[in-house]
């Protein structure tokens, strides 16, 4: 009850950010104004062990290259004097911040020719990262249904996104260890892609880092709830596991809010 407290108040931007930034009245949304750079964004507080920044990609620009950049830092961005121009190489070089590069491919979306790996059942309602236990629905990006959604209908099941498309939703988290330090870890649609840092100074307050960065335009905060799934979310979850394709859904015998709730958020 405590994370999830925590969770839903400090789901917001710091109002420390980037030239090329603006966020909206609600502090939850950041929109890369000019450039493809100075999008820096941090949290608004400190993150506590095992409570996960969650962004989902908004909207998207042509024309540049490179993708969001997301990660942690140890500088509380108050103390501040510039905000870098880019967290990579930027505030990296600064010390104490640990960022990586969101690439498609973080995702490990099978393509044609590679065979499939086990990704475990993303219908489990939780996902489990060491100690914590976050409810996977909420990690989830989903896109939304049209005339061609056959044609991602395998990832729709899977609960996959390709990483950089929108709705895509990223996040990231520092698990503590009994040495005193911590793992950082980075979600992708309800996917840990394992321990991206380690050795991090858990004992000193860590902000998250968001790099709204070239072909990136603007993210928004996800806030997450640390708490049982609701009935309608494990209804979701049961449906899309034994639907065909999203169409399918339309045909089901189900109010019509339940089916736009499982065809998309």
């Amino acid at each position: 009850a405590a994370m999830a407290a925590r969770c839903r108040l400090a789901a917001r931007f710091h109002h420390i950010h980037g030239t090329n930034i603006r966020l909206d009245a609600s502090h939850t949304q950041a929109t890369r104004v000019e450039s493809f750079a100075n999008g820096l964004c941090f949290s608004q507080e400190p993150l506590a062990p095992g409570q996960i920044f969650l962004v989902e990609i908004e909207e998207k620009e042509l024309g540049w290259c490179g993708h969001l950049r997301v990660g942690l830092t140890a500088h509380d961005p108050q103390s501040l004097e510039v905000v870098p121009e880019y967290s990579l190489p930027d505030l990296v070089n600064m010390g104490d911040t640990w960022v990586f590069a969101i690439t498609r491919n973080h995702n490990r979306v099978v393509v044609e020719g590679e065979e499939a790996q086990p990704r475990g059942r993303p219908w489990e309602p939780f996902l489990l990262i060491e100690r914590v236990r976050i409810p996977r629905d909420t990690l989830v990006g989903r896109s939304r249904p049209s005339r061609y959604s056959h044609i991602l209908d395998d990832l729709y099941k899977m609960n996959v996104l390709p990483a950089t498309a929108r709705r895509s939703r990223i996040g990231v988290l520092y698990a503590p260890q009994p040495d005193g330090t911590a793992d950082m870890h980075i979600v992708i649609n309800g996917e840990d892609m394992g321990p991206s840092a380690r050795g991090l100074p858990a004992a000193r307050p860590l902000y998250a880092v968001i790099d709204v960065f070239a072909s990136t335009k603007s993210v928004r905060v996800i806030p997450v709830d640390y708490g049982f799934p609701s009935l309608q979310t494990l209804c979701r979850l049961v449906i899309q596991k034994h639907i065909v394709h999203r169409l399918a859904i339309d045909g089901l015998d189900l109010p019509p809010l339940l089916k736009s709730y499982c065809q998309h958020e």
